[in-house]
Order: structure tokens, then C-alpha cells, then sequence
């Protein structure tokens, strides 16, 4: 945009914004931890934990972690070697301690997914990066495209049609990785691997029985709900609509009964050309990345370079 938004914030503002992000911190820091998974234990709640790759993340801690019944550990991996990594992630010594914790991890038994951002920095290394992660048994690899948000975003996005050679990338690996593979903020993913398992000759019933159709649907708040740390309810992490509050509102009410919600539910009640896509039910398009660009959790996701037809089935 060549001027700024109305109520734009200043840069001295910007710059206190990044050091209260600053300010969240690392869920390992939080005192009443092991507390809060004993209670989610006794509800018989899953829990799984991201740490941050920060000194705190030590042997110790992941062996406390994995006697107290946690079920999953998630580390971040965005570069094959400590300049790509920690250039990224801007702190050096991160890409060390994820190795160390990939390491310990396997030695404790612990099932590990590995989340890597994609974007223009990193899609180059994620065929190094894959094969890093095959040194270990991980249990999937979590590929999650990149959401600009504001002018402030330093990394790009991939375009419309880089992320699809990407997406076309990923799904020949998937067919012979030793880990799960998967994408995060990507549904378009399910239309390519719809198009090359057709392809490959694959009735319609063998696709629906494909490991590519469990993530078949709309997921943000079809399936997913997000509750951050003032309690506001949204319908995923990265599509930060409140709907309501848990200190006001019933979480199972707002789920299934609030209008943002109900929307998402139902992908005939998206806008433009997401309405009539043939792929709606099994994609739908990133609602986070629709709502990013344009402020409509309901409209256009930009990453997705289909045009719809008049109407299609899987088979």
C-alpha cells in the first residue's frame, strides 16, 4: 500500500508490540505446568507440548515431560544446518538444541512432530530438511505455509504458483517418506493430491481410503478450536475472529451455534469463487490466509490458483 492505514501504528509502536511478543515466553516457564497436564490427565484430555528451542528445553525436562503422561512433543525445524535454522529463527544456537531434543526424544520413546515453516526463504531447503529429519523416527512433519500478516512480515510468502510445484513436490515424498508428511494452512494440498492420485489411475473410492483423505474437510472451526490465553474463542490459532469468551460465553454453544462457526461449518456459505469450487467440501481454502489478505475469514485464500467448475465429484 503506498499510504499508510488509518490508525496505523507508529514505528516507535511497532517496536513496543515486538517486545511484548517478546514477553509471552515459553509454556515450560509456567510454574503450574505439570499441574495443569495432571488435571488434563485425570479428564482423560490428550496432551501434547511445543516448546520453544531455548535452555530450558533440556534432557531433563523432556524425561519430567514424557513421566508425566505427555503424549506428543512438537519442535520447530526451518532450516538443514545452524546458518539456515537460526537465520530464521534469528537466535543462534536453536538449530543445536532442536538436534539435541530430536535426539533425547528418541532416546525417551517420545513421539515427535516436526513443524517447518514454508515460504520463499525456506522452500529451497525443504528437501535437505527432509532429509535431516530421516535420521530420526519422528512421527510426522508438519509443513506450514506461511501467513503474511501485515506490511511487518519479513518473510515471503511463496506465490500462487510456487506453492503448487511445492505441493506437488510434497506429495511425491509423502508416497515413500518414513514419516507422515502433511501441510498446515495449505488445504490446497488435498486438491493436488486429489489431481495426481486421478493421475495415477485411483478410482474414487480408493482416494476416500487414501492416507491423503483423513485431512479431507474444513478444519478451521470444523473440528478445530482455538482458546487463547485471555480466553477468547476463535476457530483455529492462526484465524485470531474472537466468537466469544470462555469467562462469558459456553465454549460447546459458540462452537456449534455462533455465526462465525456456523459459516465455517458449511463451505456454500463462502464467498466468491469458494462458494461453487467443486473441491469446497475437501479443501475450502485456508480461511486464516483469506482472512489475512482480505479481512473476510470467508473470502479468497490467494496461495490457490484453481477456477472452479460447475460442479465435480472426488470419483
Amino acid at each position: 500500500m503506498p499510504f499508510a492505514a488509518p490508525g496505523e501504528l507508529t514505528f516507535d509502536q511497532g517496536v513496543g508490540l515486538l517486545r511484548q511478543i517478546s514477553m509471552f515466553g515459553d509454556p515450560m516457564r509456567r510454574k503450574d505446568l505439570f499441574d495443569l497436564i495432571d488435571v488434563a490427565r485425570r479428564l482423560s484430555i490428550p496432551v501434547s507440548i511445543t516448546p520453544a528451542a531455548t535452555p530450558a528445553l533440556t534432557r531433563e525436562m523432556l524425561e519430567r515431560l514424557n513421566n508425566s503422561g505427555v503424549t506428543g512433543l512438537g519442535l520447530s525445524l526451518d532450516g538443514s544446518c545452524p546458518e539456515k535454522h537460526d537465520g530464521i529463527r534469528g537466535v543462534p544456537g536453536t538449530f543445536a538444541r532442536t538436534m539435541d531434543a530430536l535426539r533425547w526424544a528418541r532416546d525417551l520413546g517420545m513421539p515427535v512432530r516436526v513443524n517447518t515453516l514454508v515460504s520463499a526463504e525456506t522452500a529451497p531447503d525443504l528437501p535437505a530438511i527432509h532429509e535431516v529429519l530421516k535420521q530420526y523416527p519422528i512421527a510426522r512433519w508438519s509443513l506450514f505455509f506461511l501467513i503474511a500478516v501485515g506490511r511487518g512480515a519479513v518473510l515471503e510468502p511463496l506465490d500462487a504458483a510456487a506453492a503448487e510445484h511445492c505441493m506437488e513436490w510434497i506429495y511425491g515424498i509423502a508416497k515413500s517418506s518414513p514419516f507422515i508428511v502433511a501441510t498446515t494452512e495449505a488445504p490446497s494440498y488435498r486438491r493436488v493430491a486429489i489431481n495426481e492420485m486421478r493421475a495415477e489411475g485411483l478410482t474414487g473410492e480408493q482416494i476416500k481410503r487414501s492416507p491423503a483423505a483423513r485431512s479431507f474437510g474444513i478444519r478451521d472451526g470444523h473440528g478445530i478450536v482455538f482458546i487463547s490465553a485471555t480466553g477468547d474463542i476463535c476457530p483455529a490459532g492462526f484465524l485470531p475472529v474472537p466468537a466469544g469468551n470462555i469467562r462469558k460465553d459456553d465454549l460447546v454453544d459458540i462452537y456449534r451455534s455462533s455465526p462465525l462457526f456456523t459459516a465455517l461449518h458449511d463451505p456454500e456459505t463462502f464467498h466468491d469463487r469458494y462458494g461453487v469450487c467443486e473441491f469446497r467440501h475437501v479443501c475450502g481454502g485456508s480461511r486464516a490466509r483469506a482472512f489475512s489478505a482480505s479481512g473476510d475469514p470467508l473470502g479468497q485464500d490467494p496461495l490457490c490458483v484453481h477456477e472452479p467448475r460447475q460442479s465435480a465429484t472426488i470419483g
